[in-house]
């Protein structure tokens, strides 16, 4: 849902898709990592709604955000373009379930949801969190939607198993701005001493919106030193702490406004402290995803990933200090470069894939079409 500086036509993607997805190796940035500076990365195109672009097509594939899995479980996607989530196995083999995700009743009748982030939620079947209902039908959300339409929604197979529910509608919610309508483009799950809470990135607003387990909203934060006119895009949970990717608003505070070091990226407590300015500018470039390679992920094992929305990099980070380490690149030195990149996962337990597999969504074609796939380490 926004309108970027440029288009690249179906016909123009054809011409360029080996370049604009390709597969590559690390370019370390510092000395000591040289001894492993040529070890490549391929990358395989699983599925796409494109004929011919990846070895499956899936019609649904459009505009494809946030992933999650449960233990053993498929990869679910959101289909940001298609209202509804997928799912895949390692192997980007289409599955028979599809998820509708609906839109609120202020979208009027025949609309549907947009789905962005999404998450697992690992519960007991007798526990009373983000229990919802439908038709006289009750029971706990097994996955959680963020939308674009400023809700979030729950599914579970005993209360509708071809629909998600919503459980929270912020549609027509008003800032002291007076901006009108939630936007979330992430969601986070975290689980703490206190309880289970949803995190949700409001683009919109500004803010970082925490709901309890009930679906109630208990709670907004947000970092004070960000530059005006900067809001939260990506959120994700890692270790139990809150990543949240910062994005340039444009006009009406719906997309981004991508340009090189155009981002920020955070590391939250739970509670909303800030715990550090992780990274800052540079090469960051409208930043969406967040995620922490393992140790056999070739070059960057053991960085923290960090995928741009805006010009399709993947950029490697020290954990600790943030210190830029290098970008993920082509065989000729260039950087991967992936149009409309939007997750990046790794899912060791999903049927199919490894732990050093790196699964990414991309809404290509100024987000009219979509691509998931992997890359992996060679050698």
């Amino acid at each position: 849902m926004r309108v970027r500086s440029f288009v690249v036509t179906l016909a123009a993607f054809a011409a360029v898709s080996a370049a604009i997805v390709s597969s590559g190796i690390v370019t370390p940035a510092s000395a000591g990592r040289s001894a492993i500076a040529t070890r490549s990365y391929a990358q395989t195109n699983l599925v796409s709604d494109i004929p011919g672009l990846a070895a499956h097509t899936d019609a649904n594939l459009k505009n494809p955000w946030g992933t999650s899995v449960g233990p053993g479980s498929p990869i679910w996607v959101s289909d940001n373009h298609a209202g509804v989530t997928t799912l895949y196995d390692g192997a980007g083999n289409p599955q028979p379930r599809v998820v509708g995700i609906p839109a609120p009743p202020s979208a009027g009748q025949g609309a549907v949801g947009a789905p962005t982030g999404q998450a697992f939620n690992t519960f007991d079947p007798a526990s009373p969190d983000f229990v919802i209902s439908k038709n006289g039908s009750s029971g706990p959300a097994f996955f959680l939607f963020a939308t674009e339409d400023g809700t979030i929604a729950g599914w579970n197979p005993n209360v509708d198993p071809a629909h998600a529910v919503i459980a929270v509608d912020r549609s027509t919610a008003t800032d002291s701005a007076g901006d009108v309508g939630a936007l979330y483009k992430g969601l986070a799950l975290v689980t703490t001493p206190g309880g289970k809470f949803i995190y949700a990135s409001n683009f919109r607003f500004g803010t970082v919106d925490v709901f309890d387990s009930h679906f109630n909203l208990v709670n907004s934060f947000s970092d004070p030193t960000v530059p005006t006119g900067f809001a939260p895009f990506g959120i994700h949970n890692i270790g139990g702490k809150l990543y949240v990717t910062y994005a340039k608003q444009g006009p009406g505070k719906e997309d981004d406004a991508a340009r090189p070091g155009n981002g920020f990226v955070d590391v939250f407590a739970p509670n909303g402290d800030l715990l550090q300015r992780l990274v800052s500018r540079g090469k960051l470039d409208s930043p969406w995803a967040v995620t922490l390679a393992p140790a056999t992920f070739g070059a960057f094992g053991g960085d923290i990933l960090v995928g741009n929305f805006g010009n399709g990099r993947i950029n490697a980070y020290e954990p600790t200090t943030g210190e830029f380490q290098g970008e993920l690149s082509s065989p000729g030195g260039g950087p991967i470069t992936i149009d409309g990149l939007w997750g990046l996962r790794f899912a060791p337990a999903t049927p199919g894939a490894t732990a050093n597999t790196l699964f990414f969504t991309a809404g290509l074609n100024d987000e009219a079409d979509g691509l998931f796939g992997t890359i992996v380490p060679n050698g």
